[in-house]
């Protein structure tokens, strides 16, 4: 108890009173390479960096993907880079949400509240290597890592937080560790084990990319195949696609506004083929207010997913890789590219001058968060959305954007949102059962506009 004591005192010192709510969780799988080989892997890693204040970076798990089968050791020196250009940027970047210190070691590998910026030494050592191999033929004693150990450590924690896994190359290292407590424990161990991860791959790259439609090859078919009641998986064949082609169409603004500011500035290095492919990965779990990642058919700035059959015509995930659920996402994604910029720019730019805009907190009715809002509404009632308590802590001047998420839920199309700047309402259909579901957009008029969001879920 006065352990646990001693890191709630820390954590009230470190982060403003009015962020305790608790960060998500991530773990990183990661192909990153030097620039000259692939550095999308690079450039993403960067981009989580300043946003270590939201998502809580369990590990960076250096790992196979479409370039390298083996991983190369020596690989993992750009990753390493990362963290000591986020060690020089980290007492800029604390200026933003009035942080004063570092919590001790021990506490920082405890829970993070959002607002909350690690220390470069807890980045360190949630460092690991996985697996080195690609495929589901290596899986087995031979192929357990200190990755896939960690894997496990973190989903046995006494944390009811569930853990992401973001694939940013293969899942060989989660299929590891998957496969090894299959082993060792019985299969309602397995199951809670299971329930607890949540798993978010970038296309299927557990093989060289000249196998790339060999789905069979790859474990992230065991993965779907074997654990579909109880491992939530989302396949990506969108988001990162757009993220990739709307970057090279938007370099020249990446290099002005990115590139070369601040030391992760310094260390973002210029696309080769795609830019920030990633990125999507975790910009899914941002604890921005917009969705709740448990959900995948709320859209977030990663889009949004079906539960349908893969590509493999063989197993079902929640995915995105054919029409019309494709163009569904497509169509968010180029809705919102110009804010998941211009949130990052603005960030670069507390890295670079310690100073710099900040987002709008929004207000619904009173309450402020970042997990939607749940209510219940009776049928026939107008049911009014107040957003006036909404603010900028910068002082900026605000803008009220509505709408319904009509492929979420199930919300009547004769439903209509009735706006007037920060208030909306809508008539409650008295005819039938449904779920409706109301984002707020709220933007400022700082140098770099920024956004913020909650969602409203309401059920008759």
């Amino acid at each position: 108890m006065k352990a646990i004591l001693t890191i709630l005192l820390c954590l009230c010192l470190a982060v403003p009173a009015h962020a305790q709510e608790l960060k998500p969780r991530l773990v990183v799988l990661t192909d990153i390479a030097p620039a000259s080989i692939e550095p999308d892997d690079m450039e993403s890693m960067v981009r989580l960096m300043t946003y270590a204040d939201q998502i809580e970076i369990e590990a960076l798990i250096t790992t196979i993907g479409w370039n390298c089968d083996p991983y190369p050791t020596e690989w993992a020196d750009s990753l390493w880079r990362v963290i000591n250009a986020y060690e020089h940027d980290v007492k800029n970047l604390m200026k933003r949400s009035g942080q004063k210190k570092f919590m001790p070691l021990n506490a920082e590998q405890g829970q993070q509240a959002i607002g909350y910026w690690p220390s470069a030494d807890y980045l360190r050592s949630r460092v690991a290597m996985g697996s080195q191999r690609a495929g589901i033929g290596v899986i087995g004693k031979s192929n357990r890592t200190p990755g896939s150990d960690l894997i496990i450590q973190l989903v046995d924690e006494d944390d009811p937080r569930p853990l992401w896994i973001a694939s940013w190359g293969g899942a060989n290292t989660l299929s590891q560790a998957i496969w090894q407590v299959k082993q060792e424990r019985t299969p309602e161990q397995l199951s809670a084990f299971l329930k607890k991860l949540r798993v978010y791959t970038i296309t299927d790259q557990d093989m060289v990319y000249g196998m790339r439609m060999n789905r069979s090859y790859s474990s992230h078919q065991w993965l779907r195949r074997e654990f579909a009641r109880d491992l939530l998986f989302i396949w990506d064949e969108s988001a990162w696609l757009s993220q990739n082609e709307l970057g090279k169409n938007h370099w020249s603004v990446y290099a002005n506004m990115i590139q070369g500011h601040g030391a992760l500035g310094k260390a973002y290095p210029t696309f080769k083929w795609g830019v920030e492919g990633d990125t999507p990965s975790w910009l899914n779990i941002l604890p921005n207010g917009l969705h709740d990642a448990d959900d995948p058919q709320q859209v977030g700035w990663a889009g949004c997913f079906k539960r349908d059959m893969c590509p493999d015509s063989l197993t079902v995930a929640w995915t995105n890789w054919r029409s019309p659920q494709k163009d569904i996402s497509g169509e968010y994604e180029l809705h919102f590219y110009d804010d998941t910029f211009r949130d990052f720019s603005a960030r670069i730019e507390w890295a670079e001058k310690g100073k710099g805009n900040r987002n709008p907190i929004v207000d619904i009715n009173g309450t402020r968060g970042s997990i939607p809002i749940y209510v219940t509404a009776s049928k026939g009632e107008t049911f009014v959305i107040d957003a006036s308590g909404s603010y900028d802590p910068d002082g900026d001047a605000l803008d009220f954007n509505w709408w319904i998420q009509r492929d979420a839920g199930n919300c009547p199309q004769h439903v209509q949102l009735n706006t007037q700047d920060a208030k909306a309402s809508l008539a409650i259909p008295s005819e039938t059962p449904c779920e409706i579901h109301v984002v707020c957009e709220v933007r400022d008029h700082g140098h770099i506009p920024l956004v913020g969001y909650r969602r409203i879920v309401i059920k008759n």
